[in-house]
């Protein structure tokens, strides 16, 4: 079929559902403007979705496309979400709805809402916040189709992370980055070194304040009006987009720590490094080894608790960790390791794992702690702390090329399942 029927048939079934709106003696009839494999996508989704298209368009201040192109283009969009859609089906890929509410729970916290005030927000501007949980569904699973068979495809060599980092985007991709929080005290270039003392020493005494503990944003805003402050947060910024005047101090600062008031020809300075991200990054890391029972058809919670209970005994009367590890521990992956989970680094092991390895010492065994995988016992080996900035910045580089392979893989499998599937535009 040409370009031109599909979009005199999508017209058409629009114009058709929009007839009803001039009498209301006419009857509305959906209609099939597309067969897209199993599926089929009705005049009334493709009205709806224009629809929304459209009033999004409007909000942003920007032009509409002409007609002919919204509807193809929209038509295009909802038969690629019903191939997907379908594929997802066919894998079992499922959405739990606590998976859903906490989606819906982040597009609410994006608009500045809790759940209960946004789907009240919803109803009001007349749109369903059933539907639009539908589509928040809808689109995780895409997502999730999408990953599963885009991802499988990209595969990066050590040789492409180098090149990446050696090139110039990669080099300014590894920077660090520092958030500054900025308060300028304005002073004439030429004022009088008496008003400048006065000044500076107005300053100190808030410095002296940020400086005991009190937050920097505060402490600025809370000044007795004697002077008016000019500045506030630079947000996310490379060494290199900083104005000169800071590219030179915040480099120097730690996390937290406020300068000392700095002159220029506009004023006083006060820069507070709020927090960086990238350069030097040193971990705290532990080496820890565990056994694991899991609670059974043949054993219950209470029963896995005492077993643990028992092999803690049994080390602590002289009985080998790694041994007893290899014996009853269930975690596969590292029973026949005697147990040892090697470095582990924070954020890696659930949160009811790591607490227990923070109030672990050195060559001690835990007490028996739960979390989701069962009950365990765990011995804390070693700590240190590592430098792990090469592998992050190594890390960082991997994720820029996976970013951008993916995108050129998703529009060509997109294209490739497009191809492949049967579609019928009416």
């Amino acid at each position: 079929m040409t370009i031109k029927s599909v979009l005199s048939a999508a017209a058409a079934a629009t114009a058709l559902l929009l007839t009803g709106q001039a009498s209301a003696q006419t009857q509305i009839i959906d209609q099939v403007v597309a067969i897209v494999d199993d599926d089929v996508i009705m005049a009334s989704e493709l009205r709806e979705r224009i629809a929304a298209i459209t009033q999004n368009l409007e909000a942003r201040g920007v032009e509409l496309p002409p007609e002919d192109v919204l509807i193809r283009e929209t038509l295009d969009r909802l038969v690629l979400e019903s191939i997907q859609l379908q594929l997802g089906d066919r894998v079992g890929a499922r959405i739990s709805d606590a998976q859903l509410n906490q989606a819906m729970e982040r597009v609410a916290a994006q608009n500045r809402m809790n759940l209960a005030d946004f789907s009240a927000a919803l109803e009001q501007q007349g749109q369903s916040y059933a539907a639009m949980r539908e589509q928040v569904r809808r689109e995780m699973v895409i997502q999730r189709v999408q990953s599963g068979n885009v991802n499988q495809r990209i595969q990066i060599s050590e040789q492409e992370v180098r090149n990446f980092l050696s090139s110039p985007e990669g080099q300014k991709l590894t920077q660090p980055e520092y958030r500054i929080l900025h308060a300028l005290l304005p002073l004439a270039e030429d004022a009088p070194n008496s008003e400048v003392d006065t000044a500076s020493s107005y300053l100190n005494g808030l410095l002296k304040r940020i400086r005991a503990g009190e937050a920097f944003d505060e402490v600025i805003s809370s000044n007795d009006g004697r002077y008016a402050f000019s500045g506030g947060d630079l947000g996310w910024r490379k060494l290199e987009d900083l104005p000169s005047l800071f590219s030179d101090v915040a480099p120097n600062l730690e996390v937290g720590a406020t300068s000392d008031p700095i002159r220029s020809p506009s004023g006083l300075h006060l820069i507070n490094l709020a927090d960086m991200q990238g350069g030097e990054q040193m971990v705290n890391q532990t080496r820890v080894r565990h056994i694991l029972v899991q609670p059974s058809e043949i054993m219950t919670d209470e029963q896995a608790e005492e077993q643990v209970e028992a092999l803690k005994a049994r080390i602590e009367q002289g009985e080998d960790f790694a041994d007893l590890a290899r014996e009853y521990s269930k975690d596969i992956g590292s029973a026949t390791e005697g147990g040892d989970l090697g470095w582990t680094t924070p954020g890696q092991m659930v949160p009811e794992f790591e607490a227990a390895m923070a109030d672990t010492a050195v060559g001690d065994v835990s007490e028996p702690v739960k979390s989701q995988f069962g009950w365990h016992i765990l011995e804390v080996m070693e700590r240190r702390e590592q430098d792990m900035t090469a592998q992050a910045t190594r890390n960082r580089a991997t994720e820029a090329l996976h970013q951008r392979k993916y995108d050129e893989e998703l529009e060509a499998w997109l294209r490739k399942i497009r191809d492949e599937a049967f579609v019928d535009i009416k």
